[in-house]
């Protein structure tokens, strides 16, 4: 098996409010559904980015899943063929909005 991913954010921040959803989160996103074999990790990672960026969402939480799929392998170059091909589907606010964050996350240092 590959590396286990493991993310307690939710059992942290949400336990004692909603701990179902905590559970959900950690117990069964993160360690079942990100630790099961049929997909590897980097290929979670690049699908997980299209969802967030296809759903709007260029939170803290997209940051997070782009600075996950740098450190499984997405380089810079397939970062931006990805989010290019994904703006063809999306729409061109999404992709601008989504590259500003990446440019961030693989910038050099």
């Amino acid at each position: 098996m590959a590396e286990k991913i493991t993310q307690t954010a939710d059992r942290e921040q949400l336990g004692d409010f909603a701990p179902m959803f905590a559970h959900l989160n950690d117990d069964v996103l993160f360690g079942e559904v990100w630790n099961a074999e049929a997909i590897d990790i980097k290929t979670k990672c690049i699908i997980t980015v299209m969802s967030l960026m296809a759903s709007g969402i260029t939170d803290s939480s997209l940051t997070y899943h782009l600075k996950n799929a740098k450190t499984h392998g997405v380089t810079k170059e397939e970062i931006a063929a990805i989010i290019t091909h994904t703006t063809m589907y999306t729409g061109w606010p999404k992709g601008w909005a989504v590259f500003r964050l990446a440019k961030e996350v693989w910038k050099e240092k």
